[in-house]
């Protein structure tokens, strides 16, 4: 009697064993399928970017679709700063791609990105542009103090006005010509209001400049006079479409998309 009960047992213990193994088995299956599912549905991404990478992010859209054709990608462009507010205030949002670090780095702070999910992309230069054949006789920074109005990014949202405004502090410019300022949202208006010549000149990104036929570029600032313009992006951290964010998170830092970001006058950090 002994021995069948301890038979008994043991048969019971082999059928848990198997039936645990099949569980698992099934769950990790479970699991890969939902994965896959997640990745393989359509799903639309809204990506909250720096004004200053609307072109290029235009063109590595159509080639990202072409390759992903269940993502679609919805473009929220503004000033960094108001950006990271509106994710900050829960905006609906799947990546983040900040012209400013400070901007990145209180999502990372605050937990809405992991630090892992985050890297340093591309870099950019400051510069000063005039209306193209306008004769404002502004070929410096220094010119400055001769113009009428200059535009600007608003320095505490628009990461490249922060940037110009450091600029001309740094060379004891700021106080003379602050009374001329005409503040922007973003630097894309910055841009616009320098085109349309409600302005004699402004201070935006080298990628703006180069989009647009209706400007020059007067000068370049030195790199001494303001922190290092630096571009990261990364995946928010509670995006309902994680899984199709990270494609596109890995997509950007692919050859083929910093080929794109250099051609429009980005540089490569490495």
């Amino acid at each position: 009697m002994k021995k069948l009960w301890l038979s008994l047992f043991s048969m019971f213990m082999v059928l848990i064993l198997i039936t645990g193994c099949a569980t698992n088995e099934q769950s990790g299956a479970t699991e890969e399928q939902d994965k896959q599912k997640s990745t393989q549905e359509n799903v639309e991404l809204t990506i909250s970017a720096a004004a200053s990478l609307q072109d290029a992010l235009t063109d590595i859209q159509k080639s990202f679709e072409k390759e992903h054709e269940n993502i679609k990608l919805s473009f929220n462009f503004g000033g960094s700063g108001a950006l990271q507010q509106q994710i900050s205030q829960g905006a609906p949002a799947d990546i983040f791609f900040s012209a400013a670090e400070d901007k990145f780095q209180k999502l990372v702070d605050d937990g809405i990105i992991d630090e892992k999910d985050g890297t340093d992309l591309v870099g950019n230069e400051l510069v000063l542009v005039t209306p193209k054949g306008a004769d404002t006789g502004i070929n410096t920074f220094e010119d400055l103090t001769k113009a009428d109005k200059i535009a600007l990014g608003t320095p505490e949202s628009v990461p490249a006005g922060q940037y110009g405004k450091d600029s001309l502090e740094s060379l004891g410019l700021w106080s003379e010509v602050e009374g001329k300022v005409v503040f922007a949202k973003d630097v894309r208006q910055t841009l616009t209001y320098v085109e349309t010549n409600n302005v004699d000149a402004g201070i935006v990104y080298k990628t703006d400049a180069l989009t647009s036929d209706k400007v020059e570029i007067a000068a370049a600032a030195e790199e001494k006079t303001h922190d290092a313009i630096i571009y990261p992006v990364g995946v928010i951290k509670n995006s309902s479409h994680y899984k199709a964010a990270e494609l596109f998170y890995e997509y950007i830092k692919s050859d083929a998309a910093m080929k794109v970001l250099e051609e429009y006058g980005f540089k490569g950090l490495n």
